[in-house]
């Protein structure tokens, strides 16, 4: 599932194909994505330009001149991707957009997990999506402070603490294990269990990690692609993630894997405690 460092990669390659484009047609081919598909909603943003496209988590929001917002979500498999006009279609392209230049944007998602929703501009923040979603990871209020706040009274494991939107937005199994790494603690200790210290260096080191990810266009394993449809190179640089029986990036060490729930977590054993 895309994570914050794809989902701002995917915003910021819409913004040259997509800012003060005006929608002249939307076509939905499949409606049945997580929510279905409100065509008719859809229709109602034919004739406004495209004013800014945001991200917020791991939400795309294209705010519209008609005081609309479409919201995207990616899901498991999803890719919001310009092309020209000629291109040939692909199956599972489920909403076609045409642009005023004569361009497409097309969303395409093989696992149909993805979401499509628009509402007033007003409307935006009681969604039941957004309203509960927790800092975001490139505010300055993201300190240590505010993290040991919710690790000193939770028996949860730091791992999935690290995954709990309504504390920190926009981080997904990739980015909290690789946080852990840089950080050297282990996924599986138990939040109270962490000193102030190791949890300010948490806080410290969830926007350098997000911006190195975002600085190689995040992580491609299978589907995830940008508006270019050009696959991120963030998988060549992970420390831990998905490299279980791999020598550590730091020691001689093996990176192992262990299951946390129904995720896997992973870990050097040397470096992380």
């Amino acid at each position: 599932m895309p994570e914050l460092p794809e989902v701002e990669t995917v915003c910021r390659s819409l913004r040259p194909h997509l800012l003060g484009r005006a929608i002249s047609r939307v076509q939905v081919l499949e409606d049945r994505l997580r929510v279905a598909v409100d065509a008719p909603a859809l229709q109602s943003l034919v004739g406004a330009r495209v004013e800014a496209v945001e991200r917020r988590s791991k939400y795309i929001l294209f705010q519209l001149s008609n005081h609309r917002v479409w919201l995207f979500h990616l899901g498991m498999s999803g890719k919001l991707i310009c092309v020209g006009p000629n291109t040939a279609r692909r199956k599972h392209d489920h909403i076609i957009v045409d642009l005023d230049d004569g361009h497409e944007l097309r969303y395409h998602d093989p696992r149909r997990f993805g979401l499509s929703l628009v509402t007033p501009r007003e409307n935006l923040d009681e969604l039941p999506q957004l309203r509960s979603l927790g800092m975001d990871p490139f505010a300055a209020d993201l300190t240590g402070e505010f993290l040991f706040h919710f690790t000193r009274r939770s028996d949860r494991r730091i791992r999935d603490l690290l995954l709990d939107q309504q504390i920190v937005a926009g981080l997904g199994n990739i980015y909290a294990n690789e946080i852990l790494a840089l950080t050297g603690i282990k996924p599986t200790t138990r939040a109270h269990r962490l000193t102030r210290k190791q949890v300010q260096g948490i806080a410290e080191s969830i926007p350098l990690l997000l911006r190195d990810a975002i600085r190689w266009c995040g992580t491609s394993f299978s589907d995830y692609r940008d508006a270019d449809d050009k696959s991120g190179e963030f998988q060549n640089h992970l420390r831990v993630y998905d490299r279980d029986g791999e020598p550590c990036r730091v020691c001689p060490s093996a990176i192992k894997r262990v299951a946390i729930g129904n995720r896997s977590a992973f870990y050097c054993p040397k470096c992380q405690k």
